[in-house]
């Protein structure tokens, strides 16, 4: 097999640290290239029947619903240093990101490091806190109509922009105007949830929508993160992306391209005593043992997305912390039935289950992350609402060559992949490891490893191969964004997968106020993804991350995403 890696300075050395993985090594060695050409047109599947059960840096410029009741996204426990006291900000936080960002503005950030990096600029209307409650921000109250329709919003009085520009009602419609047009943002459909937005008085915003939507405050604190009209008007979205512009607790300073992210406090934060940094500063280190030895020599502060051994080795790293702790992010390998795999063996629903069987997830786990995470069920995590009616496909080679046989491939198929690179941990491995696996039962995988801004590009216009490998966080405690957001709709934002099926549930479980009917309306499309699979479905992961002992008040979500307005650094 032929492996194009576009990122070459990877961690091969450490998969031949166990047996299995030099035998999955040698599984992908051995595999032919043979290119697989897309086809040219849309179409949908029909469902399966369910049986009856340095560039020069940028400078920036001078209650009726009831609510989701799953377990809440809580927080790792901060880091157990002493605090110090002091007055203002103060020092410098150096992060290490495993990727540079795509985007600041929050409705074109399509992954983890550009939802961190971005997520400090801006406040939303509403703030989700660490136990998984719905708290005032930018919206000091609000009240919700009877029938649930009718959300009125009274907004904070005396916040300014980073730019001094006022903060008042224009802004919040302009927020969403520019959220759900598809030339200015890559997720329309979360501001969409909103028929109309209406500005009442310069403090008072009236947001209606066509139904009840039990998840609309989540979906407002997770993508309404609130902008300033006049600026985004005089800008454009290019220009707000080179230079944003929020009312958060830091402000951009310049972006470096390929190098590093430098924000500093804000000092009119409407939160007294926020943040506690004076500087904060993003780096972007794509290779995790480089991240690694950045912690050791004190060059950043905290590093994430580290491998399993790679957390072991710093363990009794002087000055060093390490964190690990389970992630309710889904990992998956899409299948794509809007373009690139129109007329590919996977448009039928048993090539698709055999693929999921063809894959021993938990030999992956125990080789690459030392047996850390747990094979995924579905699309739904643990902890979710819903989670635990289906059981995860079992690895069961000859069951996969069975349905192989019946779907009419017995002699297997060639396909393309894509992966990209540096975005997760060890996830090049991973994908490696599922060519031999799929290899093993017929099917020949070429597959590319590609940088990951490329590849976010290339998944948001959906021009990446009929199979792709992704994952899905989310911090509401309910699967919904996850689900919505890889599959809803005929546009499927960032799956390429549309099945009306799906939409139907999905556009039930938006609308179902009553939790338990809910949870019902989740298991019942956990049953139907089993039969008609979008997916190979891969694993919840734990994750690994260091930081120096120096770092105070460092919470990370099991969503992964942190906010870092507490976190600071004790004088040495």
């Amino acid at each position: 097999m032929y492996i194009n890696i576009m990122n070459p300075n990877r961690r091969g050395e450490m998969i031949m640290k166990h047996v299995y993985k030099i035998s999955l090594i040698l599984i992908v060695l051995v595999m032919v290239l043979s290119a697989c050409g897309p086809a040219a047109t849309s179409t949908t599947v029909p469902p399966t029947e369910i049986p009856a059960s340095p560039v020069p840096p940028t400078t920036a410029p001078t209650a009726a619903v009831q609510p989701p009741t799953a377990v809440p996204p809580t927080a790792v426990p901060p880091t157990e240093v002493p605090p110090t006291e002091v007055s203002g900000p103060q020092g410098t936080l150096r992060v290490a990101l495993s990727g540079e960002p795509a985007s600041l503005y929050i409705p074109n950030t399509p992954d983890m490091n550009s939802d961190t990096a971005a997520s400090q600029l801006y406040d939303p209307l509403v703030q989700l806190d660490d136990q998984g409650n719905i708290q005032p921000s930018l919206a000091e109250s609000w009240d919700i109509s009877a029938d649930g329709t009718e959300y009125t919003f009274h907004l904070r009085k005396g916040v300014t922009f980073h730019n001094g520009d006022p903060f008042t009602a224009d802004d919040v419609v302009a927020t969403w105007e520019y959220g759900k047009n598809p030339d200015t943002s890559k997720w329309p459909d979360r501001f969409e949830i909103a028929k109309t937005v209406e500005k009442i008085d310069d403090f008072t915003v009236k947001v209606t929508t066509d139904g009840p939507k039990p998840l609309l405050l989540i979906t407002m604190w997770d993508f309404w993160s609130i902008i300033p009209k006049a600026y985004m008007d005089k800008v454009g979205v290019a220009g707000f992306e080179q230079a944003p512009v929020g009312t958060g607790p830091f402000e951009f300073v310049e972006w470096v391209k390929g190098d590093h992210i430098t924000y500093k406090a804000n000092p009119n934060y409407w939160q007294s005593g926020l943040p506690k940094a004076e500087t904060l500063t993003f780096r972007f280190i794509p290779d995790s043992a480089t991240r690694v030895a950045a912690i050791q020599t004190d060059e950043v502060d905290i590093v994430t997305r580290l491998t399993a051994e790679e957390s072991q080795s710093l363990k009794d790293v002087s000055g060093v912390k390490t964190l690990e702790y389970p992630l309710t992010r889904e990992y998956y390998i899409a299948f794509n039935n809007l373009t690139t795999g129109i007329g590919q063996p996977t448009m039928d629903a048993k090539v698709r289950q055999a693929m999921n069987y063809a894959v021993d997830i938990d030999g992956i786990l125990k080789a690459l992350f030392l047996g850390y995470g747990k094979r995924s069920t579905g699309f739904v995590a643990t902890g979710e609402l819903g989670y635990g009616n289906v059981q995860p496909f079992a690895y069961d080679p000859e069951k996969a060559k069975q349905l192989l046989k019946e779907a009419g491939y017995e002699n297997g198929f060639t396909i393309d992949m894509a992966c990209p690179a540096g975005a997760y941990s060890s996830f090049e491995e991973v994908c490696q490891a599922i060519v031999g696996n799929l290899g093993e039962v017929g099917i020949t995988v070429n597959l590319n490893i590609m940088e990951s801004g490329q590849y976010w590009d290339l998944e948001a216009k959906k021009q990446l191969p009929p199979l792709f490998g992704d994952a899905w966080a989310d911090t509401s405690g309910e699967a919904y964004n996850r689900l919505y957001g890889a599959l809803g709709g005929n546009n499927a934002a960032y799956s390429s997968w549309s099945d009306p099926k799906i939409d139907e549930l999905l556009k039930s479980i938006s609308e179902e106020v009553d939790t338990a009917k809910r949870k019902a309306l989740y298991e019942e499309l956990q049953v139907y993804m089993q039969v008609n699979p979008p997916f190979i479905y891969l694993y919840e992961p734990y994750t690994f991350e260091a930081t120096r002992d120096t770092v105070q008040n460092y919470s990370p979500r099991h969503s992964e995403f942190v906010y870092f307005t507490n976190t600071t650094v004790a004088a040495p």
